[in-house]
């Protein structure tokens, strides 16, 4: 990218960007135009092109950047006082569904990219999703009271288990054209939590 970008005035920028996330989350990939975004945003394409070289790196751009916006929002000083492992899930689920439901064009387009495949995109954001999960849960698990599970238990891998889980559970519900609805998908989060705590946790911390 190129960093000129920074130099907009943040309004100008957000417009960019604003355009692009309706755009990418109305289509899929392959069929999301430039040109669209462009006139969305009220900007010229190559404007668009000289800031981000070609659609792929504002794709992958705008995906880092939502990234990045559910953290800080989620990351907040309530987050930072939690010290137990499942609370902490269930307040960083309850807080994205929150930012989800006021911000509908996130939501989507988190979905486009779940469920993008043999896209140019694919592989990249598959190693982005990869690392992130890794590089965030060391930053923000090594805090917890970890002493609560058993021995035999390995904390990383419950995290990762419930990410595949949500990942499962939207999959399911895309092959049967069904509408993803987060307070349904949160309720069955706690209850995954629920019964992963009774199961992992040492008796005396049930």
């Amino acid at each position: 990218m190129n960093e000129k970008f920074y130099t907009l005035p943040e309004e100008k920028q957000q417009k960019i960007l604003n355009a692009a996330m309706e755009v990418f989350a109305s289509h899929e990939y392959k069929r999301a135009s430039t040109d669209d975004i462009a006139a969305k945003a009220g900007v010229s394409k190559g404007l668009i092109f000289y800031y981000f070289h070609n659609k792929k790196e504002l794709y992958l751009y705008l995906y880092q950047y939502v990234a990045e916006v559910m953290k800080k929002s989620i990351v907040n000083q309530d987050f930072k006082n939690i010290t137990d492992f499942f609370e902490l899930l269930e307040y960083s689920a309850g807080e994205k569904v929150k930012i989800l439901e006021k911000n509908p064009y996130i939501m989507d387009f988190a979905v486009k990219t779940f469920y993008s495949e043999k896209e140019d995109v694919s592989e990249d954001l598959q190693q982005y999703t990869t690392s992130q999960m890794t590089i965030m849960y060391d930053e923000y698990f090594k805090n917890l009271d970890l002493y609560k599970f058993k021995e035999e238990v390995e904390p990383m891998y419950i995290y990762r288990m419930l990410v595949w889980m949500a990942d499962g559970y939207m999959h399911q519900l895309k092959m049967i054209n069904q509408p993803i609805e987060l307070k349904s998908m949160m309720k069955e989060f706690k209850q995954w939590m629920t019964m992963l705590r009774q199961l992992t946790y040492k008796e005396e911390y049930l």
